[in-house]
């Protein structure tokens, strides 16, 4: 169900850093509830246990044309570094390694297993299909370190076999899987279940910040949110299927008015993977009406770009809370004077016998996203 985008990346090593909170004038955890968070209580005594150094990593991810959201981590004894797309829509960790030698290999950089002291191998092999791209590879467990986090013995894929172009024209080395196990290849453990059993999170949670217009700041944080990012409170929805972070529509408005389409229920996967906006395949022809956006002979949606500001603006009612995108939010500037709607169409089955939605990166650069896995829910705040 991925959708990557095949697309040229730059390479920008991103940093990753970790910040201690220090106290002012109010605690954290009272400046996280009047933003809708409400920790849990921990024992003060923790802190003199074996995992005392748990608590928030906050990492700065690339942002390459408002495409593509990736970072830093190193793999291995001495370290290994990588740049991988974190992806809400997949479970597993993969990198390319010297085992492949396809195109896509060949031009990225490689892990090599024979030059970490911690690496150990398996004879466990897996296939995974994306939207856009599969590869195939082997598994083995190392050391991972995600914005100075360091999980030990994290299963890691390693690909032996990527065909075709989609993952020759990025830039990115691999893919950091952020979804529920249950998805997870070959039934290994995803690196936020590790960073969960290994009690290396004060909270169970992570949270994204997508920077917009291909500016860079953009953000993934461990353990915590970053305030500074987000306006307003942090509105939650429960997860609908712990596999996908899947959550519930109960409408969709264009500009104001409901449409009906989301009556009876709809479903959305909250995906950083997705670069657009999916919806149901049934509903494009309608919402492009609306939009009054026509389709070129490369099958894309494109609207006058002089009359963006005059076009409607799309609300999902999630839990009660209106969520809107304006047309800024979903007309793409694709640079050669034109201007591309960024809602694609999905076959993707009904969930729960509902339609569904893919929340990408058109979505999510306009809200703060909090996934919080201790209480299987999703929080949305309107991003700074």
């Amino acid at each position: 169900m991925k959708c990557l985008v095949a697309v040229l990346v730059c390479v920008v090593l991103a940093e990753g850093l970790v910040r201690i909170p220090l106290r002012k004038h109010k605690s954290m955890r009272e400046v996280l509830r009047e933003k809708g968070i409400e920790l849990t209580y921990q024992d003060p005594a923790l802190k003199y246990q074996p995992n005392e150094f748990a608590g928030s990593a906050y990492m700065y991810i690339n942002n390459y044309a408002d495409t593509t959201y990736y970072g830093a981590i190193t793999i291995g004894t001495p370290p290994q570094s990588f740049e991988v797309l974190f992806d809400t829509g997949s479970s597993n960790l993969w990198v390319n390694s010297i085992y492949c030698n396809t195109q896509a290999c060949n031009t990225h950089k490689k892990f090599n297993p024979q030059q970490s002291s911690t690496f150990r191998g398996t004879r466990q092999s897996f296939y995974l299909p994306y939207g856009a791209g599969s590869l195939y590879g082997v598994f083995g467990y190392d050391t991972v370190n995600v914005g100075g986090i360091v999980i030990n013995n994290q299963e890691v894929g390693l690909s032996t076999d990527e065909p075709g172009q989609t993952f020759a024209v990025v830039k990115f080395n691999g893919i950091l899987g952020l979804s529920y196990p249950a998805i997870s290849a070959g039934g290994e453990t995803p690196v936020m279940d590790n960073m969960m059993s290994q009690n290396l999170l004060g909270n169970n949670i992570f949270a994204f910040y997508l920077s917009r217009g291909g500016q860079q700041g953009s953000e993934l944080s461990f353990g915590g949110v970053d305030n500074s990012l987000f306006q307003g409170q942090i509105h939650w929805t429960p997860v609908t299927s712990q596999t996908f972070w899947q959550i519930g529509i109960q409408g969709f408005q264009i500009n104001g008015h409901e449409t009906g389409w989301c009556s009876q229920g709809c479903q959305s996967v909250v995906d950083t993977g997705t670069s657009t906006l999916t919806a149901p395949a049934h509903f494009l022809g309608d919402l492009m009406q609306e939009i009054g956006a026509q389709q070129s002979q490369y099958g894309m949606y494109k609207v006058d770009c002089s009359q963006v500001n005059n076009l409607p603006t799309l609300t999902f009612v999630i839990s009660g809370v209106s969520f809107p995108l304006p047309p800024s939010a979903y007309i793409i500037h694709n640079g050669y004077n034109d201007c591309v709607v960024g809602i694609t169409p999905t076959n993707l089955a009904p969930r729960e016998g509902e339609p569904v939605w893919i929340f990408g990166d058109v979505f999510l650069r306009e809200y703060y996203s909090v996934f919080d896995r201790t209480n299987n829910r999703v929080g949305f705040a309107t991003a700074a």
